[in-house]
Parts: structure tokens; sequence; C-alpha cells
């Protein structure tokens, strides 16, 4: 009577009486949130596109992945412009070796240019919220790697934003470009009083061990998205073991 009725449960509900496998599990969940906003010229766009895709092919981050206790990642990218403006480019990936490293910034590589309109970093992050949410894996931490050239202009007020995010136990880092060419054919951006690296440590970033960086152009992008990666991938670690080899000097 008993394997009846459990058949019938099984047969009802399409479910089986024991649990389902477990998720893979990963050091950290990223989404990469990029602008393409019009202040974004085409080449600065390029540069962008192919200095993630080299990142994800360094060595250097790629042993910063292997240094964890899960030696894996999760890391999907989007592109964001204005309010209504965000798009997963590249979905979900685990990367824990140089082939599916590679083959993630091959995807970057192949994907066309979303958007070029106006600047919502807080439409941004609350995308990025919602694709931490359906990541398929369990995640240690869950990180935005937010990274634009302007200030908020159009949207959701940015602190609402950031704090909703926070709140639900998320990091928001950020990387803030200072584009002194922007766009021809846009107006450019209006830069706060404070400076745009200011603006994003007081209105963007935020959470546990949330940093920021500035370059000065989009031709350093390559460079500081390696080392950003790097720090946000390994965590403390990094700075447990520089801390251990400026003692060791």
């Amino acid at each position: 009577m008993r394997v009846a009725i459990v058949g019938l449960f099984v047969a009802i509900t399409g479910l089986l009486p024991f649990p389902a496998a477990a998720a893979e599990h990963v050091d950290v969940a990223l989404v990469l949130a990029t602008d393409v906003s019009r202040s974004v010229d085409s080449d600065e766009f390029e540069l962008q596109r192919k200095g993630y895709a080299a990142a994800f092919s360094s060595p250097r981050v790629l042993d910063a992945i292997r240094s964890g206790p899960h030696q894996a990642i999760a890391v999907t990218l989007i592109e964001w412009s204005g309010p209504t403006e965000q798009k997963v480019v590249v979905d979900w990936n685990v990367v824990r070796d140089k082939a599916s490293g590679s083959a993630f910034a091959a995807a970057l590589l192949e994907a066309p240019r979303s958007f070029a309109a106006f600047t919502s970093i807080s439409a941004a992050l609350l995308f990025a919220k919602l694709q931490l949410d359906r990541n398929p894996v369990e995640a240690d931490r869950r990180v935005i790697d937010v990274s634009g050239d302007g200030t908020n202009n159009s949207g959701p007020p940015i602190t609402a934003a950031r704090d909703q995010v926070v709140a639900a136990g998320v990091t928001i880092n950020g990387l803030a470009i200072i584009n002194r060419h922007p766009n021809p054919g846009y107006i450019a951006h209006t830069q706060p009083p404070e400076g745009l690296a200011e603006y994003y440590r007081q209105n963007v970033i935020g959470g546990p061990n949330a940093f920021h960086l500035v370059i000065e152009d989009f031709s350093s992008f390559a460079t500081a998205v390696e080392g950003k990666l790097i720090r946000e991938i390994a965590g403390v670690r990094t700075r447990r073991k520089l801390a251990a080899s400026s003692l060791g000097d």
C-alpha cells in the first residue's frame, strides 16, 4: 500500500521521493555590467570588449580562479544604457580553467553591441541583481562589477538602487572611466563637482569589501580590468597574501 501511495505521488507531482542532485558550487558569482551609453564611441566599445576577453585568457586571472576553495567562478556579462536598456550579452558560464575562460572570451568577442542611449547605472544594478537571483549555481559570494564613464542621468535614484542591491547581500564594485573625449555625436556628461571617482565611491559601490578603481581613459581598460578581476575573484585571499609578503620583506 505504501509503495502504491509513493507511486501515485510521483505520477501526480512529477517529483522523485529523494533529493535532487546538489547544485554546482563556485567561489563567486560575478556580473560584469558594462556601460554602452552614447558617450562610449565604437573604438572605446571595442577596447572594453577586448579588455574583458583578454582578462579571461590571462594566466593571472586563471590562477586567481584556481586559488579558491572551489577553483571555479560563475560569470555573466551584461550591457546597459538607459532605464529600459539592459541586455545579457553572454549568459552564465562556469570558468575554472583555460578552456572555459577562452570559451567565455570568444563568446564576448562574437556578440554585437546592444545599445547607445542614456546612462542609468541604477537600472543596470537592479538588472544585474536579477541575473544573480537566477544564477543556476551556488556561490560563496555575489558581486556586481559595474564600469562606466558618467553619472546616473536617468532611471531610479542611484543610491536607492544601490542600497536595495546591497541589502540582498551583494557587493558592488566600480570602475570609473574618465572619458575626456566622449562620442562627438553625444552631449558630454556633466561631471559631478566631486569628480567621477568620488561619485562612484559615494553613490555606486557598496557591500562587504567593496572597492572602486579609476582609469584615465579606455586605453587603460584591459590592464585595469585584469587587476580588478583578480581582486574580486581572490577576495580576502589576495589581501592576506600581500600582507604576508610585506611582513616578510
